[in-house]
């Protein structure tokens, strides 16, 4: 009974930890960038579904909600934020649909399984990706208007970018499930 008690221990200090290092991570990846205007290109998109991918969906949503919250609160993780952060304004600004959306295709992503052929796992982090744009374009039409070119201001200029990350990450995504053992 005891070893049981410490094994649940031991997991739930592994996963707090991997929340809060991936929180790290996807903070960085969001000073990885190419400015645009109004949505800058960064490399957020591969970490969400990487999350979603190598450690399922319970502790990539924690993680992203974790780096959400940091930002809310102030802390300057998000891509354009300044040293010392804007919190609440930053967020609900262009990028806010995009931001929800990694939460989304954290979820979706997490459905991928080791026995799927790489067809169905290409499929299935598109869809995934697809969810991050369609509630960014959303939110950015609501802000700007809808009669703005939203998909050539909020999609188009992503598109090679992200296929290039959705192939990178379907090529290696037997080897990142793997990372689901470790918890």
């Amino acid at each position: 009974m005891e070893l049981i008690k410490q094994n649940s221990q031991i997991r739930i200090i592994k996963s707090l930890i991997i929340i809060f290092l991936g929180s790290i991570i996807l903070a960085i990846s969001a000073k990885i960038k190419i400015p645009f205007y109004p949505v800058p290109m960064t490399m957020q998109t591969f970490v969400v579904l990487f999350l979603g991918i190598s450690f399922g969906f319970k502790i990539g949503l924690a993680t992203i909600s974790l780096y959400l919250l940091e930002g809310i609160l102030g802390l300057p993780v998000f891509s354009n934020s300044p040293e010392r952060g804007i919190g609440l304004a930053y967020f609900t600004g262009p990028t806010m649909g995009y931001l929800i959306g990694f939460l989304s295709a954290c979820f979706l992503v997490s459905f991928v399984k080791s026995e799927d052929n790489f067809l169905i796992i290409f499929i299935k982090i598109i869809l995934s990706v697809s969810t991050i744009y369609l509630l960014g374009i959303i939110w950015l039409a609501t802000l700007i208007g809808w009669d703005k070119p939203i998909f050539e201001l909020g999609v188009l200029p992503f598109l090679l970018a992200e296929f290039f990350k959705i192939t990178l990450l379907t090529i290696l995504s037997k080897k990142i499930l793997k990372l689901r053992k470790f918890i």
